[in-house]
């Protein structure tokens, strides 16, 4: 298949795999973040920790938005859900991810609240537009892929005047938690995370472009090399931050040229700047409170913003005490680090979101990766 197939080949994997053992250097280490969960999933769906040379370490991000909401935000969802002829439409993965005592929206459900699974947020305008009835909640989340998608149906309802639709606004940026990791103790103080730079998304990208990444390869001398999500798009990534790291470069390189620009989707940015606002703060897991990291519905559309609509009250819960997902999520701790890893927490059984998505670190090394641990 065009486009696929040829960034599979094994024999191309081989040869990029040789090119970075010869080209890295035995007396250093290299210690480069994909930030993407995306890119997780294919690293270790692949292997292509394996056909690295000892010293090259892939560390992962944050990059998955299941995994990056906090708790307080799901216990927020789920108390939308219960509220009194409130339909609420999410994305499948959020429907397991944990919120207090273990309750999730699936566990709502199963009690009695009205929450549908969508594919998209168009599918929940329509159910807004079926049943005039209910009121109907979209439960919105995301990166910069996600956001364009939320600010059309938000554009659609106020067009409509569909009064029984709302958004519950959960979108992130990119930039600001790169910024919040940069600036974290572990690499700027203590220097336990050793990053020598990262590999960008290949979805958010496509939409905000290469050019938001060069203020870090300014300001913190970090490579960055935008990836797509195939294995040869991550190995023909990390060859090329070798280079940049022996060549003492820092500068943002475009390996996804497919599909990304230096501008990015200028019409979605269009959209975006239309319907959303900065947020001054926004709790990440993980990372904490990160300013002006999150979204929220300009005053303009103010009476489809769910967080107004009902005045969600505002929870501050804190991780389960045995999940390390928040240390996973800042590239501190490996996943076979925690504790409850692939015993108490499976993806049947989720104690941390990041074995619920299929871009959680937890639940790519489950499925991929926990086999390998015990030839370690």
């Amino acid at each position: 298949m065009k486009y696929i197939d040829e960034f599979r080949d094994g024999t191309l994997a081989r040869k990029l795999a040789a090119d970075i053992a010869r080209e890295a250097d035995p007396a250093r280490r290299y210690s480069f973040m994909e930030f993407c969960g995306g890119h997780t999933h294919a690293i270790s769906r692949y292997g292509v920790e394996d056909l690295l040379p000892q010293n090259v370490r892939m560390i992962h991000g944050p990059g998955c938005p299941v995994c990056v909401l906090p708790v307080g935000r799901i216990q927020a969802a789920i108390w939308l859900a219960r509220q009194p002829g409130v339909v609420l439409c999410t994305y499948g993965d959020m429907l397991r991810v944990p919120a207090e005592k273990g309750l999730s929206l699936l566990k709502a459900k199963a009690e009695g609240a009205d929450v549908r699974m969508v594919y998209s947020s168009a599918d929940a305008l329509k159910i807004a537009q079926s049943h005039p009835d209910k009121e109907v909640v979209f439960f919105a989340i995301g990166f910069e892929t996600t956001t364009p998608p939320t600010a059309v149906v938000l554009q659609q309802a106020k067009i409509l005047g569909l009064e029984n639709f709302s958004v519950f606004c959960n979108h992130v940026l990119t930039p600001a938690a790169i910024q919040n990791i940069l600036e974290s103790p572990e690499v700027r103080k203590l220097g336990t995370l050793p990053l020598d730079g990262f590999i960008g998304p290949a979805h958010v990208s496509t939409i905000i472009g290469s050019r938001p990444y060069e203020y870090f390869a300014e300001e913190y001398q970090k490579p960055v090399v935008i990836a797509g999500f195939e294995p040869l798009d991550v190995m023909q990534a990390i060859r090329m931050l070798v280079r940049q790291v022996n060549q003492g470069r820092a500068e943002v390189e475009n390996e996804f040229t497919r599909a990304v620009s230096r501008d990015g989707n200028l019409k979605a940015q269009a959209l975006v700047a239309d319907v959303f606002e900065l947020r001054k703060t926004f709790e990440w897991r993980g990372l904490g409170d990160v300013p002006y990291s999150g979204l929220r519905i300009k005053d303009s559309y103010a009476p489809w913003d769910a967080e107004r609509k009902f005045t969600v009250p505002g929870f501050s819960i804190p991780d389960h005490k045995a999940c390390e997902c928040g240390a996973i999520l800042r590239g501190v701790k490996h996943p076979r680090d925690c504790a409850v890893f692939g015993t108490v927490c499976t993806p049947e059984n989720p104690i941390g979101s990041c074995m619920v998505s299929s871009e959680g670190a937890c639940a790519a090394h489950y499925t991929y990766g926990r086999y390998r641990d015990t030839n370690r």
